[in-house]
Formats: structure tokens, sequence, C-alpha cells
């Protein structure tokens, strides 16, 4: 088991940019492939990125493919979220997860989480 805490969630103006980060507690951080979701109002939670526990392999979801970027530095236990060129429709709150299955993109695949960062982007 891993505890997650994100952070780096705010406020910013649509075409603006943010990072997400998400500090992971634990020994076995590294064996963790990670990913982040996000979930709007009245909406289901939904993948967005995920990364192999070496960091060598990323996948995106369609919507954010090009804009986002996912990494990871294992020597601190953290993953980010690099968002760029955001849109009002990003607007959700973004969760980071870990799961021990590579290619996960649906929830019930990831083990832990965290408690979720606000992200709200303004026309």
């Amino acid at each position: 088991q891993v505890q997650l805490v994100e952070s780096g969630g705010g406020l910013v103006q649509a075409g603006g940019s943010l990072r997400l980060s998400c500090a992971a507690s634990g020994r076995t951080f590294s064996t963790y492939t990670m990913g982040w979701f996000r979930q709007a109002p009245g909406k289901e939670r939904e993948f967005v990125a995920a990364i192999s526990w070496r960091g060598g392999s990323t996948y995106y979801a369609d919507s954010v493919k090009g804009r986002f970027t996912i990494s990871r530095d294992n020597a601190k236990n953290t993953v980010y979220l690099q968002m760029n060129s955001l849109k009002p429709e990003d607007t959700a709150v973004y969760y980071c997860a870990a799961t021990t299955y590579w290619r996960a993109i649906l929830t019930l695949e990831y083990d832990d989480w965290g408690q979720g960062t606000q992200v709200t982007v303004s026309a």
C-alpha cells in the first residue's frame, strides 16, 4: 500500500499552465505504475495519464495528448503532471493513483488514491 498526497492545483486562465505533484510514502513507490485521473462535477472519474514504474513508458487520454506530460522522480517518491494549453473543459478535481498493472486506465484497476486537488480553468 502507498499513501498519496496531491498538490499544485489552482485557478488559471485558458491557455495557461499548471504542474501537479503527487507525493507518495512507502518504500515500494518505484514498483508501481502511477496514474492521474480527473473528475468534473456531475461526471465520472476519467483516466488522464499513466507512467510505468521506471518512467520509460507513458500513455495519455486522447483529450490531453500533446498538452499534458506525466513524469516521475523515484528518488523523491513523486509523480508530476505538467499541464499546458489548459482549456475550461480541463476543470476538475485531479487525483493520482497507484497500481501494479501496466496500461491500466480503469479506476477499478488502481489500488491506492490521493485525496485530489482542484484545477479550475477560466475562459
